[in-house]
């Protein structure tokens, strides 16, 4: 039996969520619904910008907040990632060890800058993202831990990675590994701007296929090349032996490798769609940890990621992502 259910890696950055207008949008020339990297002085400008706002924060990136999620579950994870020696570091160790989950910890000696993740929020619930990455951006295979990746039952890495060389090639490795060792692999395509930027990465991030994707709807149709929802279900089946599409208010579709399965969405009235991808993917993979079915495995992602937009922030509190498994 596995030391952990789950292996990933990622970015880490630490989320300043603001609650912010489409008028400050415009002001500070961000395209609105999507993640932007940004340099660590346009950051500070934007910041600037929003002095008068209380932004929330919390240790974040996709992946982690995945992981993070896949624990509070009760799931055994284990998160491969890079910070500085700094405040923010430090903040995001603890918040991750107190999400119980493991990590390595080498890199809080480092120097640099922490990554940070500018979260605007518009009235519409909808999120637009200013990534200053730091030294995550110099993640690296240095930041693998070979044994606690062969000692799990899957592998799971963020399509974010794709912007930098050596966290993509780190990416590549870990899956190599994992396949070597006989772990199941799974990635998520992350944000419309990676697959519309970095395709060819992302394809070699995939290579010969993964035994599981995530992804919306824009960035399926986005890999397909094609505006029609069935010839991205099409595409994908070539480089994914199973996949989900979420699709937001219209619920999900999910490939189990025989059948398309439809996932009815749960209405609810959203606040903030940050994060709801990444509580998908983690519902939805300690679902399949523990045995389930696809169909129960995203019927209780569904649940999940909708009780989580009706909150601000990437995360649920622990005791309600319990009570969300408990009604299942």
């Amino acid at each position: 039996m596995a030391k952990y259910h789950i292996y990933g890696i990622g970015n880490a950055l630490v989320d300043m969520e603001y609650e912010v207008t489409p008028e400050d949008l415009g002001i500070l020339g961000i395209d609105k619904g999507v993640m932007t990297l940004v340099d660590e002085h346009q950051q500070l400008s934007i910041m600037e910008h929003l002095k008068s706002h209380h932004p929330q924060r919390g240790s974040g990136g996709s992946a982690a907040n995945s992981i993070i999620a896949f624990s509070q579950f009760g799931g055994k994870g284990f998160y491969s990632c890079k910070v500085a020696d700094d405040e923010l570091g430090h903040f995001y160790m603890k918040d991750l060890i107190e999400g119980g989950v493991d990590t390595n910890h080498h890199t809080e000696k480092d120097q640099g800058h922490t990554g940070r993740c500018v979260v605007l929020v518009t009235p519409d619930s909808d999120r637009t993202m200013c990534t200053f990455l730091g030294v995550s951006g110099n993640l690296s295979t240095q930041e693998l831990v070979e044994e606690a990746l062969c000692d799990s039952d899957w592998f799971y890495t963020e399509g974010y990675l794709v912007t930098s060389d050596s966290a993509r090639a780190a990416s590549i490795e870990a899956k190599r590994i994992a396949e070597a060792a006989g772990v199941k692999t799974a990635i998520s395509l992350s944000d419309p701007n990676m697959v519309k930027f970095f395709k060819p990465g992302l394809l070699e991030m995939i290579g010969s296929g993964v035994d599981l994707l995530f992804a919306n709807e824009f960035e399926a149709m986005g890999m397909a090349g094609s505006d029609d929802l069935h010839q991205a279900v099409d595409y994908l089946k070539t480089i994914a032996r199973n996949f989900a599409i979420t699709r937001g208010p219209k619920g999900a579709l999910v490939w189990d490798g025989r059948a398309l399965i439809e996932i009815d969405p749960v209405r609810v009235e959203p606040v903030d769609t940050v994060g709801a991808g990444d509580m998908f993917a983690g519902a939805f993979l300690y679902g399949l940890s523990q045995g389930w079915s696809h169909q129960r495995a995203g019927d209780l992602a569904s649940a999940a990621s909708a009780r989580l937009v009706t909150t601000l922030g990437p995360r649920l509190p622990a005791e309600e992502t319990l009570s969300i498994l408990k009604a299942f």
